[in-house]
């Protein structure tokens, strides 16, 4: 043969065991890849080939789906009451994808959920009948919060404390996920994604923002298991006004003619004594209130509800006057709802804090468990008897101090009130809390709740944790415990 032709043809035969080993590695080692490369148009046209699996609130679907008149998409997501549950379900969109529960289960409410297969599916890797994903949210509490909010900016959040169930999970302003779940609404996602309020943001879990006097909580908890007061109704050891360390600066509270020198800390929390915990979080220490913090969940950037929340912060290397202001829940302290809800939660129930969830099960087409959330993990985060002194002191807030709005005849109602400075120098509206928990004597039910107003267009000084966030709380606990 001759030598250039028999080169030629070596050459080429290389080149094609060269495309042989090429084709086998992309089918059998980049397949999975590529099939769920976001890029992929098969993948969103197999997501929308047959009608999604639902989530389900109370029995009920509150998503579906519908038929599409043209395009290689045969069905788009649809929302019942889809402004109310949106901070639930997040949105399933054709062309902007999907988040929240929608998001993460994704697999399963469209059939692609290796879960979902049986072996002969699994061979031939048909697409299955998609599976549902059941919640844990009362339609009731729900409600309550959303139409208690109203057109405020804030959120809520209520949870089970023996459980860890969430009961409602409230974000306004809110949007209609299914304005947005085809392939031709640019307009309304425009619009939305350039509102200066942020409708797609869930504000329950993702927005955090400084706690204020709701954080007082906290660090009483941390002087009781300390040991630093033997009780809540032991005084204190605090000058009124406080001088912040370091500084030419009294740390000033709220309603300078109450009775807050040398307060215990059962009438600290009843009046809000800002130089009680300022001081008392300087006598404990940064690493002391920290430890506290953390034990609730505070710089835990990783608190799956499913979702995933934004990391509530407790800050660290700071000075003394700056350590004083975390006492009162400022400086650098943030939290989202969702963590204040946690900290009434867990005094609610002895101590013991139960892993937060909205999903109960997720389960196939034919009702089989594919998981199951039920049993939450729980970890004790104080003494029984430090639980039971600060939900005493609690309930003497809202009977006798600043929580008044919260009351419920025939219930016991405990909370704590914030009014959290915003903007340098306090420019802004100051952000309005409210955290609590309540229990009926005659159903036994309890519910721990927390709300945050950031701008409910109310005149600077009506801006209140009683006046505009115990409301909400109120309305919600009103639900849950019927």
């Amino acid at each position: 043969m001759n030598k250039t032709i028999r080169r030629a043809a070596v050459f080429s035969l290389l080149l094609v065991l060269a495309l042989l080993v090429r084709a086998t590695w992309v089918q059998a080692y980049e397949a999975k890849a590529l099939a769920n490369d976001e890029g992929n148009r098969r993948k969103v046209i197999a997501q929308y080939a047959q009608p999604l699996g639902d989530i389900i609130v109370a029995g009920s679907p509150v998503t579906g789906s519908e038929g599409t008149d043209s395009g290689d998409l045969a069905y788009r997501r649809t929302y019942t009451d889809g402004a109310l549950y949106a901070a639930v379900t997040g949105y399933s969109s054709q062309a902007y994808g999907a988040t929240q529960l929608e998001g993460i289960y994704s697999g399963v409410l469209n059939g692609t959920d290796d879960r979902l297969k049986n072996p002969l599916a699994a061979l031939t890797r048909a697409q299955q009948k998609p599976g549902d994903v059941l919640t844990t949210i009362d339609p009731a509490v729900q409600k309550a919060g959303f139409e208690a909010l109203g057109d405020a900016k804030g959120a809520a959040v209520a949870i089970d404390p023996e459980t860890g169930e969430i009961l409602g999970m409230v974000s306004t302003p809110s949007y209609d996920p299914s304005s947005i779940s085809g392939t031709n609404d640019g307009d309304t996602w425009r619009t939305l994604t350039a509102d200066e309020d942020k409708p797609l943001v869930n504000r329950a879990l993702r927005q955090p923002l400084p706690p204020g006097s709701t954080f007082k909580l906290v660090v009483a908890a941390a002087a009781l298991e300390d040991g630093l007061y033997g009780s809540v109704d032991e005084r204190t050891d605090s000058p009124d006004p406080y001088r912040l360390p370091g500084t030419v600066t009294d740390l000033e509270n709220e309603n300078p003619s109450a009775p807050c020198e040398n307060a215990t800390i059962r009438a600290a929390l009843q009046y809000s004594c800002n130089n009680v915990f300022g001081k008392m979080a300087v006598d404990l220490g940064q690493d002391k209130v920290r430890a506290m913090a953390e034990k609730f969940g505070f710089n835990d950037d990783e608190q799956d509800v499913p979702v995933r929340a934004s990391a509530s912060v407790y800050p660290q290397g700071m000075n003394a006057s700056s350590t004083a202001l975390t006492g009162i829940g400022q400086f650098d302290v943030t939290a989202t709802p969702l963590q204040m809800a946690l900290v009434s939660s867990a005094i609610a129930n002895d101590g013991v804090l139960a892993s937060p969830h909205m999903v109960s099960k997720v389960v196939s087409a034919d009702g089989d468990t594919l998981r199951s959330y039920e049993d939450g993990e729980a970890r004790r985060i104080v003494s029984s008897a430090t639980a039971e002194q600060l939900r005493s002191a609690m309930v003497t807030v809202v009977e006798d101090g600043t929580g008044s709005n919260a009351r419920i005849p025939g219930a016991e109602v405990g909370g704590k009130t914030g009014t959290a400075q915003h903007g340098e120098n306090n420019s802004r509206t100051p952000y309005a809390w409210f955290t609590s928990y309540a229990e009926s004597p005659d159903t036994g039910k309890q519910v721990a709740v927390a709300v945050v107003i950031e701008d409910s267009g109310a005149e600077r000084s009506e801006v209140s944790g009683n006046g505009l966030a115990a409301p909400v709380a109120r309305t919600m606990t009103e639900a849950a415990l019927r």
